[in-house]
């Protein structure tokens, strides 16, 4: 019995570095990514968009597969903080493969879902704005403002659905917004300051 429990003893150092060299690495990786996530979002709370932006690239990078939900999170922050950082079509444009990501999987957060139809309809709302400071024509700034006025309104009814009536106020504000922004004269839009999240 006590040569049983010398040689338990002696296997508890190679049952360790298994573990250390196995599953252990995918825990301090993710030990990593989560403190890059910190570091970003103080960086986006900071309105520091540079930074957030490298480390919120750098943890989407280094995810490992299966972090489906995590990774969909990051794409989300990543989106917002382009949206900040002068890559408002890029932000779009990855906000719009989300959204139509998460509509499909049966599975997804619905939370995540609502937040980043918000943001996309955000960034629809800024891109109608600019295209319309760059005299681009109506028939191409409409389809995008109307767009953002169908998400904001979608969100005001389900946010009402669930009992959320600060989130309600917040979509009907924003929906507001967006019917002014459309039916306001080129020369009164020029004369406001740009938006802001």
């Amino acid at each position: 019995m006590r040569a049983y429990g010398i040689v338990l003893w002696l296997l508890l150092p190679v049952a360790g570095a298994a573990y250390h060299w196995g599953p252990g690495q995918r825990r301090l990786e993710l030990d990593e990514i989560t403190q890059m996530l910190a570091k970003a979002d103080q960086a986006a709370k900071e309105e520091i968009w540079d930074e957030a932006l490298v480390l919120y690239t750098d943890a989407l990078a280094r995810l490992p597969e299966g972090e489906l939900e995590t990774a969909r999170r990051i794409r989300l922050e990543l989106a917002k903080v382009r949206m900040n950082a002068s890559e408002l079509p890029r932000a779009r444009a990855d906000l719009q493969s989300l959204v139509d990501e998460l509509q499909q999987d049966a599975k997804s957060d619905p939370a995540l879902l609502a937040e980043a139809r918000e943001a996309l309809a955000n960034a629809k709302f800024y891109m109608t704005w600019l295209m319309r400071l760059e005299g681009v024509a109506r028939d191409e700034w409409e389809p995008e403002i109307d767009s953002a006025r169908e998400l904001y309104r979608f969100l005001a009814e389900e946010a009402k659905e669930s009992g959320d009536m600060k989130a309600v106020e917040r979509h009907r504000e924003s929906l507001e917004a967006a019917i002014k922004l459309a039916r306001m004269d080129l020369k009164e839009l020029q004369g406001l300051p740009l938006p802001s999240q």
